[in-house]
């Protein structure tokens, strides 16, 4: 595995010879799966350091790099903080795991695997039951742009109600979702809860997902409060949308998760 940086953002320096996070290239397919394998059990220790963590719900998972309709994801009723690269598991679009030991999750199964199935270009996929987020999801309603950390998902979020509320064990509800994943980064489903999915990497769904249940928490904080805020205008939303809401900065936002991970929990790579 080497290291590449093409200048794609302003975050990056012009000045060389300084310290900055740049992305991977791979040699060959072993060495991006081994890559992908550990930035997923990454994810799912993020997600626990995030107490975004309920029970046995919450799928994260990443398409395989050299068969790209298998994906690995995170193995059922086993806690975010206990998912390492020895229980990961893969999976098929049939719900079959080809490689692993434990069980997959049924409803993880059947979202994610239709959005992997029907949108080839999507690599990763994250959803948890969390609590801003699921209460967020019951209004219906799309974020406002109230913040500098609302305006990444201004015009990049959508709301589905189809299935809203409804426990999606069913194939047929998965693609009725799955169907609408288009050209957006994060979703609200209604009565549900938050989804991210990125082009991108796993870093980059796995960030936004932290980003968008700490936007939900701050529009019901808002909310609450009574006070009409004051919302940032659509040309500047989408402006910092684009220099602060691409892919590249939500996989840039969450290298210092992965180093405090890397130094504090040694054994995801197990």
């Amino acid at each position: 595995m080497s290291e590449v940086m093409d200048r794609i953002s302003l975050y990056q320096p012009k000045q060389k010879g300084l310290k900055f996070p740049v992305m991977p290239t791979f040699a060959n397919h072993a060495e991006e799966r081994k890559h992908r394998k550990e930035r997923l059990v990454a994810s799912c220790r993020a997600f626990a350091l995030h107490n975004l963590d309920y029970g046995f719900a919450g799928h994260l998972t990443v398409r395989d790099p050299e068969f790209p309709s298998l994906y690995w994801t995170n193995p059922m009723a086993v806690h975010f903080s206990q998912v390492k690269v020895s229980n990961l598991i893969l999976a098929d679009h049939k719900g079959e795991v080809i490689e692993g030991d434990y069980a997959l999750n049924r409803a993880g199964f059947v979202l994610h695997s239709a959005v992997h199935e029907l949108h080839p270009d999507i690599i990763a996929m994250c959803h948890a039951h969390t609590i801003y987020g699921t209460a967020w999801a019951s209004t219906g309603r799309l974020l406002d742009p109230i913040t500098q950390d609302a305006a990444v998902f201004f015009e990049d979020h959508i709301v589905i109600n189809d299935e809203a509320g409804a426990v999606a064990v069913e194939e047929g509800a998965g693609y009725s979702v799955a169907g609408q994943f288009k050209n957006v980064k994060a979703v609200i489903h209604q009565n549900h809860g938050l989804m991210t999915v990125s082009r991108h990497s796993i870093e980059d769904a796995a960030f936004w997902f932290i980003a968008l249940e700490r936007v939900c928490q701050q529009q019901l904080l808002v909310e609450a409060s009574g006070i009409k805020p004051t919302l940032v205008t659509p040309d500047r939303a989408r402006y910092s949308r684009e220099h602060v809401g691409s892919p590249f900065i939500g996989w840039l936002h969450f290298q210092p998760i992965y180093e405090q991970l890397l130094a504090t929990q040694p054994d995801m790579f197990d």
